[in-house]
């Protein structure tokens, strides 16, 4: 059997450069790279401490904006870890970044099948493109 790792998210918005700036700006993410297709379209990849996220554009132009990423089938969102989940809401806020969920506590049910500490604490965010990010810490 083949082999399989985590690579990449890829994030598709009408801006990829407005986009990656606010990765950049909110969590210190770094360009890696940006290409320009045949068509005119732009990509690019950033780096957040070891993870790519490839930012770019559609094709075409979508014909409607869902409200929100739980409306529709694919990506729902993605997660960031980090060490201090009350530091980071704090600094986001104050970066004007809107929050869908505040910080909540998700304990486990069954400790033997995820072994888990006393429980992991998340937080949503919106990020351009109309893509949720969770912000979990988890001490255990």
């Amino acid at each position: 059997m083949a082999n399989y790792w985590y690579d990449h998210v890829h994030v598709m918005c009408p801006d990829p450069l407005k986009t990656a700036q606010f990765y950049e700006q909110m969590f210190g993410a770094r360009k890696e790279s940006i290409r320009e297709w045949p068509d005119g379209r732009i990509s690019l990849t950033l780096n957040l401490n070891g993870s790519s996220i490839l930012i770019g554009q559609p094709k075409v132009k979508p014909k409607s904006t869902m409200d929100s990423p739980e409306d529709y089938y694919g990506l729902q969102h993605f997660g960031l870890r980090t060490d201090n989940l009350d530091e980071a809401v704090k600094e986001l806020k104050a970066k004007g970044v809107e929050f869908k969920q505040e910080i909540t506590v998700i304990r486990p049910v069954k400790q033997e099948i995820t072994p888990l500490g006393p429980g992991i604490r998340i937080a949503f965010l919106w990020a351009p493109g109309n893509v949720l990010v969770e912000l979990m810490e988890d001490k255990g």
